[in-house]
């Protein structure tokens, strides 16, 4: 059974950083794209940063500049530098991977249990 692990998130005044980590476990063979979403209250889960294993990344607009999406392959670890921190940014952020346990198997998507993230003074 694959999991996903979250760690990082806390309390943040506006303009700090948070670094968030996640690393997969289990029954893995290969893991292509790894991601962070994020969801307010009140609001859609929405796609923050997503990570290719070739290491292309993907950031949504609002976080372009700020926030930093890396790998670390042999770990099967992703992890999201957060720097710049707004009242917006708060929410609960969901690590997410594309996951095949056996070589030719599709791969299915995997999510971790969430992460609380608050920046507020």
């Amino acid at each position: 059974q694959v999991q996903l692990v979250e760690s990082g998130g806390g309390l943040v005044q506006p303009g700090g950083s948070l670094r968030l980590s996640c690393t997969a476990s289990g029954s893995i063979f290969s893991i292509s794209i790894m991601g962070w979403y994020r969801q307010a209250p009140g609001k859609q889960r929405e796609l923050v940063a997503a990570i290719i294993s070739g290491g292309s990344t993907n950031y949504a607009d609002s976080v372009k500049g700020r926030f930093t999406i890396s790998r670390d392959n042999a770990k099967n670890s992703v992890y999201l530098q957060m720097n710049s921190l707004k009242s917006e940014d708060t929410a609960v952020y969901y690590c997410n991977a594309e996951i095949s346990e056996r070589r030719g198997w599709v791969p299915y998507d995997y999510w971790g249990q969430g992460t609380q993230v608050t920046v507020s003074s």
